[in-house]
């Protein structure tokens, strides 16, 4: 008897919360499709649909295209006999067709602009982080710039060399010359008392 107690327990849900615990979906299994009832499509497909009619519909070619258009049928709703008209003179149906592609032009252009929207906003966001980075290499070229500038305050450069040597040159050059004043023997006397004309 005691065995049976114990298996009928393991069956049984320990505690008032496990008994009263929802039972949901494993997370380490795949879920169930659920049904749905609107049909699926791809946004990004319809997006550049809408995008292409939304670009057709700017176009000087659609303009012409519509204009013909609208001429041929209130021409053929005018001047072809009575039985092959399909749209009399206040031309209604011609009315409800350009309300219907009013109708649809609105709501694609309205899908484009926010397509291109998004876009933008993404390139903006592109920039602005090229900029921070432009700025910040900026910043560091400067520092290095500053650093470089300091360094060579202290450094000799080939200016200053040059004109520290031609100031030392200049200071020999008067004291050789002042040395030379000094121990200037005329010509007659160096040569041993024969003059210049001698030699």
């Amino acid at each position: 008897m005691v065995p049976e107690r114990e298996s009928s327990r393991e069956r049984t849900p320990a505690g008032a919360t496990a008994a009263s615990r929802p039972r949901t979906a494993r997370l380490d299994q795949p879920g169930v499709p659920r049904r749905r009832f609107l049909p699926e499509y791809d946004p990004d497909a319809f997006g550049r649909l809408s995008e292409r009619i939304a670009r057709f519909l700017g176009t000087g070619r659609f303009l012409v295209w519509m204009t013909a258009a609208i001429i041929l049928w209130v021409a053929w709703n005018t001047l072809a006999p009575r039985d092959l008209r399909f749209d009399e003179y206040p031309f209604i149906f011609l009315t409800l067709m350009l309300s219907l592609q009013a109708s649809y032009a609105a709501p694609l252009i309205l899908l484009a602009q926010n397509r291109q929207d998004d876009r933008d906003r993404v390139n903006l966001e592109q920039d602005r982080k090229q900029n921070e980075r432009s700025i910040a290499d900026t910043e560091y070229l400067t520092r290095e710039v500053a650093a470089l500038r300091i360094g060579l305050g202290e450094v000799a450069t080939r200016d200053w060399i040059r004109s520290e040597l031609q100031d030392m040159i200049k200071e020999l050059e008067e004291r050789q010359n002042g040395h030379r004043h000094d121990t200037v023997v005329f010509p007659a006397e160096r040569s041993g008392g024969r003059d210049a004309d001698d030699r």
